[in-house]
């Protein structure tokens, strides 16, 4: 363990990249367990209290399965909740198959589908499945190819009740009303989200939006001219664009209030930072780390906990978010007082981590489990997730007690939370699973390669 980070600036060899991307966050008012507003829920946390949760389920045996809903089409997007109504995204390819290739591998080509595709937003009723409305965002060829563990719905959507907002990277922003009503959209521009060492290698794009106070937060990291950006949440209007100088990432932004100040806290890998909610206007930045960036930012109390991987360094970071300026080693010689604790290796390469109580668990993608106490950074274990033969994309989620890991192949791992590593139950959803879950009221919500899945106790 460290004191503070050793930047990195290396590029690994292509073959060492088993990718995809998925990932986001939302801030949500009372009542708590009820809404899960985004990637992760309420503050992109990824924890919903005040109900109980299920340990064990059967899906073939329709045990505690309360309902499953088919979904057309291709998406790693989340399921986000409002009240009674689940809402989700898809892409449809004018492919009879689309190809779906998951596990730990290292292919970089990307699919080649040029096939006319339809981008949906879905809402579905919470308690029955039965979808309500659907709504066709774009229809076309895609203009940026998606790796072949990725889809072209990879971006979870975002509601703050009143609003709905659907983000298809190059297809454009688009928000609605609860009841699907299009109230306006955006062309950002074609959003290049590849490998910056081989800009041919087209993966898809993956940042979700973000909802705080009536204003949508994007973050797009790409090949060229990347930026952070704000816009009215009533009718898309702009409120603020920041360029960043960041190659391709697939993080979704976090927000942080603390004593009556906002920030927007990003990953990356040339530029970790915060910047002002109102103005754009930059606070902080951390340059080195990985250099495929994915992990969301979470946090606990004053602090930011960042994790990514790929290349020489797979660093977790805990940052007091009084931070100032640039605090990268060597740029700031007080720089050091900005780092809680950090490890210059061990960090996540695809799940966002999650704090939960005392304790940071983070899973890397070949289901390698550790726990830290978040003051600290003391390690407290490090244990593996099944066998090591199959990957882990979707972060976990955590309620009453107990942590959710769910491996691609679609094996639940279900941990009891605190500082002894203790896995109460394996359930196999039998199906591919690379979203990460929602939680409303008790209720786990898993969205596999075909279906949406209920699963409850109740």
């Amino acid at each position: 363990m460290n004191t503070g980070p050793k930047a990195s600036t290396t590029v690994a060899s292509i073959a060492a990249i088993p990718i995809i991307f998925i990932c986001v966050a939302a801030l949500a008012t009372e009542p708590l367990g009820v809404h899960w507003p985004g990637f992760r829920g309420s503050g992109g946390s990824g924890v919903a209290e005040k109900f109980s949760t299920p340990t064990s389920w059967n899906v073939e045996g329709s045990e505690n399965i309360k309902w499953m809903s088919l979904i057309a089409g291709l998406g790693h997007s989340s399921p986000v909740i409002w009240d009674d109504r689940i809402y989700i995204t898809t892409a449809i390819s004018g492919e009879k198959d689309s190809p779906l290739k998951v596990g730990l591998y290292g292919d970089v080509e990307p699919v080649d589908d040029e096939s006319v595709h339809e981008w949906r937003v879905y809402c579905l009723d919470k308690n029955t499945g039965e979808i309500l409305w659907k709504q066709t965002a774009h229809r076309g060829v895609p203009k940026i190819k998606r790796h072949p563990k990725a889809t072209h719905a990879n971006c979870t959507p975002a509601t703050d009740g009143k609003f709905l907002v659907a983000f298809f990277g190059s297809e454009g922003l688009f928000c609605y009303n609860m009841d699907g009503t299009p109230l306006w959209k955006r062309d950002l521009g074609t959003l290049d989200s590849g490998f910056f060492y081989l800009p041919e290698a087209q993966w898809g794009f993956a940042s979700s939006p973000v909802i705080h106070q009536n204003t949508v937060i994007v973050q797009c990291d790409v090949q060229k001219n990347s930026f952070i950006a704000a816009f009215k949440i009533e009718d898309g209007e702009s409120i603020w664009k920041v360029p960043r100088d960041e190659v391709p990432t697939w993080s979704t932004p976090a927000i942080h209030e603390s004593e009556g100040k906002t920030q927007v806290v990003v990953n990356g890998y040339k530029h970790i930072g915060g910047y002002d909610f109102e103005t754009g206007h930059e606070l902080w930045k951390l340059g080195g780390g990985g250099d495929i960036p994915v992990p969301t930012p979470v946090f606990k109390d004053n602090v930011a906990f960042i994790t990514n991987a790929h290349g020489r360094m797979s660093p977790i970071y805990a940052i007091s978010l009084d931070a100032r300026g640039d605090i990268s080693p060597g740029k700031n010689r007080n720089a050091g007082n900005n780092i809680v604790w950090s490890y210059d290796r061990g960090g996540a390469y695809m799940q966002t981590p999650i704090v939960y109580g005392d304790y940071l668990y983070s899973c890397r993608d070949n289901g390698v489990l550790s726990c830290y106490k978040t003051d600290t950074g003391e390690r407290i274990y490090e244990k593996r997730l099944g066998r090591g033969a199959t990957g882990f994309t979707a972060s976990p989620v955590a309620a009453d007690g107990k942590i959710y890991f769910t491996s691609e192949v679609g094996d639940v791992y279900v941990i009891k939370a605190g500082p002894e590593f203790n896995v109460l139950a394996t359930n196999p959803m039998g199906d591919i699973c690379m979203a990460t879950p929602a939680i409303s009221e008790g209720t786990l919500f898993f969205r596999t390669r075909n279906h949406l899945i209920a699963v409850s106790e109740n």
